[in-house]
């Protein structure tokens, strides 16, 4: 008889760290722009620099991360990733309180937290199946996104509230105790996690490529990476210039912003508790394709969004799309994890990660870099737009022929030769 995942202490452990530093994030994700608009005074370039300072290092280390993540227990890295970017991130309000706050600072600690979370989500996604097992990959991942949702969903608010009340730099001080908070509850799991098998040789470009190799050249995966890929980079775009848009263009102020975001983010609750109904109804390969294609056009609701009753376009609009993205992240993280041997687990969510958030830093340059010269309306423009055509890479793809995830992880490729 299996155990219900809610009840499995190693997992809950993993469950309620996840759900701390969620929050712990989400807070950050709205103070770290109020702080640069607020109290740097932040230009909408700055603001994309500083957007993509968050994912530029899954770009930049994304790949070679996972063939370290494969040759390390899992936990320990997780462990020690979440007391790094507690450090970085309590740097920001004790230079607040000393009145040497910069910009230069904000950049570079986003930098460092950005490749900390790199090493830190290769890791958890690589580590989940050894610890519920294959056959409750839907179920885990599906309670995981639910407190992320949550923590979508009330972070922004609370973050919005704090920066009102508290100060901006003030508040990030929430973020990194959220940090601290779950590398203590991932530090108490006590599944005992096997070393990886270490080669006598190394050779880090040759493993870097396996996994690589096995993204690209597996017809189910690749089209999914590319999908989400295009959807990154539009959301990189608008990431840049949400906050602007509604703090400039709407005139909101910080406990505003937050209240918008946080009613946008219901639509990511209610994807979660949807998740699991939704894959079974209709099949994990299915939802990847059919939910995204039927919700993301909701999404050119949202630049209509203007001072008064308007603001409900908005709100509607994200509504929707959150909650499609949340069932498409749930379904695609799910089957990937399913379709890849156990040895490329780490290598294989690195490679997709390279690809999928390696566009997002791209994205806010340029989202950054229109909204200076085209308008911030304009830009949100061309990002929901990039949202509702993303989703032909896996509607013209072989997982149409498929309803759930292959029943037997994906043969590997040949090992990458080298030079």
């Amino acid at each position: 008889m299996t155990t219900a995942l809610h009840t499995h202490p190693d997992f809950r452990r993993l469950w309620i760290g996840d759900t701390i530093a969620q929050f712990g994030t989400n807070i950050g994700h709205i103070v770290l722009p109020l702080l640069a608009i607020a109290v740097l005074n932040a230009s909408p370039f700055q603001l994309g620099v500083l957007t993509a300072a968050e994912t530029a290092a899954f770009l930049v280390i994304g790949l070679p991360a996972g063939a370290w993540v494969d040759r390390v227990r899992r936990k320990p890295l997780m462990v020690r990733m979440d007391l790094a970017r507690a450090a970085l991130l309590l740097t920001v309000p004790l230079a607040g309180w000393l009145g040497w706050l910069t910009l230069s600072q904000l950049v570079v600690v986003a930098l460092l937290v950005g490749a900390c979370t790199v090493f830190f989500d290769i890791g958890y996604q690589a580590y989940l199946p050894s610890l519920v097992g294959r056959d409750r990959l839907v179920d885990g991942n599906a309670k995981l996104q639910a407190s992320q949702s949550v923590a979508q969903l009330s972070g922004p608010a609370v973050g919005g509230a704090l920066s009102q009340a508290i100060g901006a730099a003030n508040a990030m001080f929430a973020t990194g105790v959220g940090y601290l908070a779950s590398a203590l509850m991932l530090s108490r799991i006590k599944a005992v996690e096997p070393v990886p098998d270490r080669p006598a040789e190394r050779d880090l470009r040759a493993e870097v490529l396996e996994g690589l190799r096995f993204v690209l050249h597996n017809r189910y995966l690749r089209p999914i990476a590319l999908c989400t890929a295009s959807w990154n980079l539009f959301f990189g775009v608008e990431a840049a210039v949400f906050v602007l848009f509604l703090a400039k263009t709407i005139g909101l102020n910080p406990g505003q912003i937050g209240m918008v975001a946080a009613l946008a983010g219901v639509g990511s609750i209610l994807g979660a508790v949807a998740a699991t109904r939704v894959n079974s109804a209709i099949g994990t390969a299915r939802a990847i394709w059919l939910v995204p294609l039927v919700c993301a056009p909701f999404g050119l609701l949202i630049p209509l969004a203007r001072p008064g009753w308007p603001m409900v376009l908005l709100v509607v609009g994200f509504l929707v799309v959150n909650f499609a993205v949340v069932i498409y992240n749930i379904a695609q993280v799910s089957f990937r994890q399913a379709i890849c041997p156990d040895h490329l687990l780490g290598r294989m969510n690195a490679s997709v990660r390279f690809i999928i958030w390696g566009t997002m830093p791209l994205g806010a340059l340029l989202g950054g870099t229109l909204a200076s010269t085209i308008g911030v309306r304009e830009t949100l423009w061309i990002a929901v737009a990039g949202w509702a055509v993303s989703s032909l890479w896996v509607l013209l793809s072989p997982l149409r022929g498929l309803r759930d995830a292959p029943s037997a992880p994906e043969p590997s490729p040949l090992p990458a030769t080298t030079d």
